[in-house]
């Protein structure tokens, strides 16, 4: 085999081997990291942000850490990994009440709460 040949034969297995690495993702079912932008045009403070799957309850930590989305303020969680196709985000406000809505994994999303964002107080 000639040197050029075996330089040929070397960069097909290198493209073959970063096509492989590239598609695990895609075949293992895991998405892309995901982000979203909490707006929050309510008249209250959001002062915890939770991740969940979507048809359960099973939410992860405050993704605020001790912090909080004031009216008129925005806060991005974001590079968390999705093992579903989407992802349920919820929001707790000063009362108590909480807020949430789906995004698809894999994006950058922005979710704006505002006053008339339904709200679950527990009643």
């Amino acid at each position: 085999m000639t040197n050029s040949h075996r330089s040929l034969l070397r960069i097909l297995i290198l493209i073959v081997a970063v096509a492989v690495v590239s598609a695990l993702p895609l075949l293992s079912g895991a998405h892309p990291a995901t982000s979203v932008s909490v707006v929050n045009n309510s008249s209250g403070d959001i002062r915890h942000v939770y991740l969940s799957h979507v048809n359960a309850d099973d939410w992860g930590a405050d993704q605020l850490n001790n912090a909080a989305i004031h009216s008129g303020q925005s806060a991005t969680v974001s590079n968390f990994a999705c093992d579903a196709a989407e992802i349920k985000v919820i929001g707790e406000n000063q009362d108590g009440c909480f807020v949430s809505t789906v995004i698809a994994c894999g994006t950058n999303a922005t979710w704006t709460i505002t006053n008339d964002t339904a709200a679950d107080c527990g009643q």
